[in-house]
């Protein structure tokens, strides 16, 4: 199951960067053996300011035909690291073969989009910066395959 991670705004070099590349690369190779991957990064942005709804324009061109989606939005459901990881194994296990998750820019995800949305993941009721949010997602995507693969990685 290919993964693809949609998101508002550029992400230059520095420290966010290196750690999403990082997770990525380990999220590619621990998830191969368990049909997971790859992971790729798709960045949209809003250049006329146009607000939520040309955002939610910009990412559904970017969400690949077919993605199951799961945008990541504060209203959305709080997960364990192992229950987000039998998840994602789950969709796979369904033969999905596109996963998109969505990152809104910083007003959030349009309410048609999040509406549209297959699921919604949050990482608490706290609002992350969405660097933030993507740093810690790819995170646990490659927690989630640690889990899966019953690597050392993740302890209970």
């Amino acid at each position: 199951m290919r993964v693809h991670i949609c998101a508002v705004g550029r992400l230059r070099a520095g420290p966010e960067k290196d750690l999403i590349d990082d997770y990525l690369n380990r999220f590619d190779r621990t998830g191969r053996a368990l049909g997971l991957g790859p992971a790729r990064v798709i960045e949209v942005e809003d250049k006329k300011n146009g607000g939520m709804p040309a955002e939610a324009a910009l990412l559904r061109r970017a969400i690949p035909a077919g993605s199951l989606i799961c945008v990541m939005d504060e209203r959305g459901r709080v997960e364990s690291s192992p229950g987000f990881a039998n998840r994602l194994g789950g969709w796979r296990d369904q033969g999905r073969g596109d996963l998109c998750f969505v990152i809104g820019g910083a007003d959030g995800i349009d309410k048609e989009l999040r509406r549209d949305a297959d699921h919604a993941l949050s990482f608490g009721k706290m609002v992350w910066p969405h660097m933030m949010v993507r740093v810690m997602l790819t995170e646990q995507l490659y927690r989630a395959t640690s889990i899966l693969s019953g690597g050392p990685y993740h302890r209970i």
